[in-house]
């Protein structure tokens, strides 16, 4: 008896330590903010050499809305004489390839509710490469006695007209505990997305860039809170003389509550609530339906090597949030049974990843993930026959430096419509890119 308690404190213990040492991951992140060039104000040049400098550089890193995909700190970067002020212009050059078989995607990013049904024999297989992705910005951070810790930041991305128009990404100033400006809305959570080379992501995922106005407070460092006023942006269905969208009349309110601890693990319940709006064309009144959607999400490290990411989201109107529905116009719906009416039809999607860190520089993960349109009428109109998708990934990434990254990766998809019907679609992708 006594020996199997030794056992059992043994590998607890042992868990124990693994848990609380470093991660393979926090290694890699670590390697990454020493590899900076600073230059200062009065002069003086050379790399991260005190601990003033290197908490500075940890305030671009820290940041509840950092996804994988986006770019590095700069590797020049200007700081004043008191290290409490930093600046970089930095961005990333990147180039995807990818090669489809079993059918194409219509565009460069992997998209199950894009697959075409019935299959397009012009485009059983597709060889396409892209630059999208690249990305320049500019960044001032740093403390201040009075207000605390300020970043403004500014990114533009070659991910426009035909993959390689230059547009505004995110452009926001935080003070302290506000947020001002175009960016991650507050019920997105970047930080429990799992790492992928494609980059649309989990079809379930939700992905959303709005202007807002947010308040986000730590408490006792374990807690977080945040509440949100943002500019929505609706997807609403339309028919001629019988129902169409009108403008958007009040903002989306969100918020999150989150529990967070060591090795950058949190869980958190987000949830929004919307205002959208419709004409009926039939009657010539105009209707307000009230949308509305909860989130939860987590990552978590169990065992030093291993991440785990993982989401769920439902909601009613929500469908311009979430990566797959996005593309179309789902927000509200026609309604069958009542000429000229429209409501909002629930959805709901989840996704699990786990990453495993073979050394700091070099990892893998494998996600999968589910989308499920559910509206109470099947079919609501004409066009709609989307039922569910189905998404799937693997991928290994290799830092070959702190600030050059390949990766390659499979991606499977399928698309299931109302009537039964459905089709799968293969695609392999390989990442090349540079931060600097």
């Amino acid at each position: 008896m006594k020996l199997r308690l030794s056992l059992v404190l043994f590998l607890l213990t042992g868990i124990a330590v693994c848990v609380s040492a470093t991660t393979p991951a926090e290694q890699q992140l670590e390697l990454l903010k020493k590899n900076h060039h600073i230059i200062h104000l009065e002069g003086e040049s050379g790399a991260v050499d005190t601990v003033s400098e290197y908490e500075l550089i940890n305030m671009f890193y820290y940041d509840q809305f950092r996804h994988f995909q986006d770019p590095r700190a700069p590797y020049f970067m200007l700081m004043s004489k008191t290290r409490k002020y930093a600046m970089g212009i930095g961005g990333v050059v990147r180039m995807r390839g990818w090669y489809d078989w079993n059918g194409a995607m219509p565009n460069a990013g992997f998209i199950p509710y894009n697959i075409s049904i019935p299959n397009d024999p012009t485009r059983d297989n597709w060889y396409g490469t892209t630059p999208a992705g690249t990305a320049l910005f500019f960044s001032v951070f740093g403390r201040n006695n009075t207000y605390g810790q300020y970043q403004l930041y500014i990114e533009g991305n070659f991910s426009g007209y035909g993959n390689r128009g230059f547009k505004l990404k995110k452009a926001y100033a935080t003070v302290n505990d506000w947020t001002l400006g175009y960016t991650s809305s507050t019920f997105e959570d970047p930080a429990a997305q799992p790492p992928t080379l494609d980059a649309q992501g989990p079809n379930s995922e939700c992905g959303a860039t709005n202007m807002l106005l947010r308040w986000m407070h730590t408490i006792k460092k374990n807690w977080v809170v945040a509440l949100s006023v943002e500019t929505p942006g609706s997807s609403i269905a339309s028919k001629e003389n019988f129902y169409t969208g009108c403008s958007d009349y009040v903002p989306d309110f969100a918020g999150f509550i989150q529990y967070q601890w060591e090795h950058s693990s949190h869980v958190r319940l987000s949830g929004i609530v919307r205002g959208l709006k419709y004409r009926d064309l039939v009657s010539g009144r105009n209707y307000r339906v009230a949308g509305w959607g909860a989130h939860a999400s987590t990552v978590f490290t169990p065992v030093s090597p291993l991440t785990v990411y993982g989401s769920f989201i439902v909601g009613k109107g929500i469908s311009s949030l979430n990566n797959d529905l996005q593309n179309g116009a789902n927000d509200l719906l026609g309604d069958p049974t009542r000429e000229g009416r429209m409501f909002a039809p629930l959805s709901l999607g989840w996704y699990g990843a786990l990453r495993y860190h073979f050394r700091p520089n070099l990892f893998s993960t494998v996600i999968f993930g589910e989308e499920r349109f559910l509206p109470q009428h099947e079919p609501v109109y004409e066009n709609l026959t989307y039922k569910y998708g189905l998404y799937g990934t693997a991928n290994v990434i290799w830092d070959i430096t702190p600030r050059c990254e390949v990766g390659l990766e499979y991606n499977i998809g399928k698309r299931q419509d109302v009537d039964l019907q459905h089709r799968w679609v293969n695609r392999v992708c390989f990442m090349a890119q540079f931060s600097f």
